[in-house]
């Protein structure tokens, strides 16, 4: 009798410990160890997406290597260009992977074995020879995409040793190319070219990535991601590069700049009519385009509805009172930080809040801003 009900409670103290166990650290667990649809997560870009290799890159990295940057999710500066975040990290969470390291802070097979970050802050789509062609000076880094594109490759041969562990980690690995090309842009902007003059720089660097793709498909990629450019119009650094007393310039229901609006989309319907290409080319890959533009308008046009604060034209940090003030960054000496990031779309006048990234990272992984959502394999 006594033993019958020792043996009773010693088997539902068991089922209680299984029970907590699965539920409450289950998923922890899986978040921890990769146990995902894919085996793998590999990002290349700039500082949209740099989880911090420009850290282990620059002499002097600057206030990113400092507070307020981090402060939101990490409480201390990570190499990531906003308080928090960023949507590749977003999407590691949703994918049930850990965060991507950067590739410059990684040695071994072990230190990438579920995937790494190529993305260097200030990197560009085409390479610095394009640029000093054109009389333009691009140093701010030389790991351009095709560089990167070299990283992975290295990081590939050291995570499958014959060729049919390389497409198999090829097949079963997400691939995150971008954002890039912000950067191809900015600089000729900020350094007076004319808007007819950057259009044309345009096929170029949608030519890069377009290349970049075909090295990845060709090693065995099966599911690439592209992301298109953010609104530049509404980005504070643009909105006092290029203010205008012509109120036509305006868009009167967001006061972001049209022209520079326009451009962006310029970029984006390029780069999709090449990823059309590359799908009909290439039936067997599934190829995302990652709408960045339209959920960062979203925000713009009715911040108050998405959570957001009454002025999506503002950065939180920085020396401007909002504005964006190149003589004091956010970190530097007699820059301010806002109280509450989330309520900001703009973290430092050129980069976004975690609180931004959150919402865009949403819309690709579920949508409706990619066709298809990233998250509709895990589904199936």
């Amino acid at each position: 009798m006594h033993s019958s009900m020792a043996s009773s409670k010693g088997y539902h103290l068991l089922f209680f410990f299984f029970f907590f166990f699965f539920f409450f650290f289950f998923p922890f667990l899986n978040a921890s160890t990769g146990l995902s649809c894919y085996s793998h997560l590999f990002s290349f870009g700039d500082s949209i997406d740099d989880t911090g290799n420009w850290l282990h890159y620059a002499p002097v990295p600057g206030p990113v290597s400092q507070l307020p940057f981090g402060q939101t999710f990490f409480g201390r500066p990570t190499g990531r260009f906003s308080d928090g975040r960023l949507i590749i990290d977003f999407i590691a969470e949703a994918l049930k992977m850990p965060f991507s390291p950067p590739y410059l802070a990684g040695k071994t097979a072990q230190d990438f074995r579920y995937g790494a970050n190529f993305a260097v802050a200030g990197a560009t789509a085409l390479n610095q020879a394009f640029f000093k062609n054109k009389g333009l000076i691009v140093d701010f880094t030389p790991y351009s995409l095709g560089i990167q594109i070299r990283w992975f490759k290295k990081v590939l041969h050291l995570l499958g040793s014959t060729e049919a562990e390389r497409k198999k980690i090829m097949s079963n690995s997400l691939f995150m190319v971008g954002e890039i090309g912000g950067n191809d842009y900015n600089h000729p902007f900020f350094q007076n070219r004319t808007f007819e003059e950057i259009r044309t720089y345009v096929p170029s660097v949608v030519n890069a990535i377009y290349a970049s793709a075909n090295d990845l498909i060709k090693l065995g990629a099966k599911t690439l991601v592209f992301p298109g450019n953010f609104p530049i119009g509404c980005i504070p650094v643009y909105l006092t590069i290029f203010q205008s007393n012509n109120t036509n310039d305006y868009d009167p229901k967001t006061g972001c700049i049209n022209w520079l609006n326009d451009f962006s989309q310029y970029h984006n319907h390029a780069l999709q009519r090449k990823l059309k290409k590359l799908r009909h080319l290439n039936p067997n890959v599934t190829i995302i385009y990652a709408d960045f533009y339209e959920p960062t308008m979203r925000i713009t046009k009715s911040p108050l509805s998405n959570g957001f604060g009454n002025t999506p034209l503002m950065a939180c940090c920085g020396g401007g009172g909002g504005r964006y003030n190149a003589l004091i960054r956010c970190g530097e000496n007699g820059s301010t930080v806002c109280s509450d990031p989330s309520k900001y779309i703009s973290w430092d006048g050129l980069h976004f809040t975690e609180a931004t990234y959150r919402v865009v990272a949403r819309g690709i992984l579920e949508g409706p801003d990619a066709i298809p959502p990233i998250l509709k394999k895990c589904r199936c």
